[in-house]
């Protein structure tokens, strides 16, 4: 993951010449409440005119791609993730539903170099995915910057770990944030990945993930690291939910 924050900053520029508000992706719910009233609305006006935001402003990069609840194969959902990245071997992400500004945050991703991870517990490991596959298949995308910036970007995260927490599951249409967080996790196969879902989210950014996995085909392939995608040998970590929350979910096919 070595200069990781060079090609972020490729990107953080690409990212300013080119907005991605031209391929809307709206949030899959509505959240219950009143309207914003005039004074709301005003300090929402000031809040935004007279304070910094520092953690915010970090947040320089923008990824789309999918997730799964771990046990749960079936059950998947687009994830637009806006990172930050905090050094050359880790970066923090925020997920939302969409990238509008009506978009509701969904969880948060965590993602780290090989050799930060290999130096967790293995029991910590097991909450961790590998992005090998979502960069090689052309699955994980940065919308709106040059493909060579892309490039760059993907040959940087090819050999990271993530851990991704889901917080409000809209992709089960619920309206407010329910239940217990649930751990999520990422594909590492072909025909894994709902292809309706897939060529849905292609069809809205204009982009085609056949074109992409043939674009990165001269990114190396690391091999992963032990303790990762822990599901794929029987240990689907999941949170037990106290509340009874039912965490089923609708078809893949219905997913955004």
């Amino acid at each position: 993951m070595r200069h990781l924050l060079q090609g972020a900053a490729l990107l953080a520029l690409a990212a300013a010449l080119v907005a991605c508000g031209d391929k809307p992706s709206p949030s899959n719910v509505q959240a219950p409440g009143a309207d914003k009233r005039a004074g709301t609305a005003v300090l929402e006006t000031g809040a935004a005119l007279l304070q910094d935001k520092p953690p915010i402003e970090a947040l320089n990069a923008y990824l789309d791609g999918f997730h799964f609840y771990s046990g749960r194969m079936d059950a998947q959902m687009e994830a637009h993730h806006y990172c930050a990245v905090l050094n050359d071997e880790v970066i923090q992400c925020v997920i939302f539903d969409g990238n509008q500004k009506s978009a509701k945050l969904m969880g948060v991703e965590y993602i780290v170099s090989e050799r930060l991870f290999n130096t967790l517990p293995d029991a910590e490991k097991a909450l961790w995915h590998s992005h090998v596959h979502e960069v090689k298949s052309g699955q994980l995308i940065a919308p709106g910057i040059p493909q060579a910036a892309e490039h760059a970007l993907m040959k940087k995260l090819v050999g990271t770990y993530g851990k991704t927490f889901h917080t409000w599951h809209t992709d089960q249409q619920k309206e407010l944030p329910l239940g217990t967080p649930q751990l999520m996790m990422g594909f590492t196969a072909d025909g894994q990945a709902n292809a309706a879902m897939v060529e849905e989210r292609d069809r809205r950014f204009g982009v085609q993930s056949a074109e992409k996995r043939k674009n990165r085909e001269d990114i190396a392939a690391p091999s992963i690291a032990p303790g990762a995608d822990a599901w794929q040998k029987g240990q689907a970590v999941q949170l037990a939910d106290p509340t009874a929350t039912p965490h089923a979910h609708a078809p893949a096919g219905a997913a955004r």
